[in-house]
């Protein structure tokens, strides 16, 4: 009986454990190394969003990164005429590391390779 009650103890002790997200945070960091402050989100949190604003005149360039908890997130990225602005959003762990938006390299290089391909494939097929 002791045991029984032992392991409906453990149970509730491990139900009642709620997990938090953890990611960067910061506001207006000049760098990504500037920010990497890692926080716990509270609950309803369930994505780590990272914006970048860039911005360049005169041969001057201003970067700034912001990283925060938020309960929802829209990855986007808009071009302007003097900077850009882009937002990226992930739901791990410290994944929002860095403060580039990877899926848009990664569709780059994929175009890449599948270009190469169809142009070694086009070349021996004349």
């Amino acid at each position: 009986m002791a045991a029984y009650a032992s392991i409906l103890l453990l149970a509730a002790l491990c139900i009642g454990t709620a997990y938090s997200l953890q990611c960067y945070t910061c506001t207006a960091a000049s760098s990504n190394s500037n920010c990497q402050t890692a926080t716990n989100c509270t609950s309803g949190l369930n994505y780590c969003e990272t914006d970048v604003a860039s911005a360049s005149a005169v041969g001057i360039s201003v970067t700034t990164i912001t990283k925060f908890c938020t309960s929802s997130c829209t990855p986007t990225s808009t071009s302007y005429y003097v900077g850009s602005t882009s937002t990226s959003c992930c739901s791990t762990d410290l994944c929002n590391t860095s403060g580039a938006i990877s899926i848009k390299s990664t569709y780059s290089a994929i175009f890449l390779v599948l270009g190469t391909i169809a142009m070694l494939f086009s070349s021996s097929l004349l």
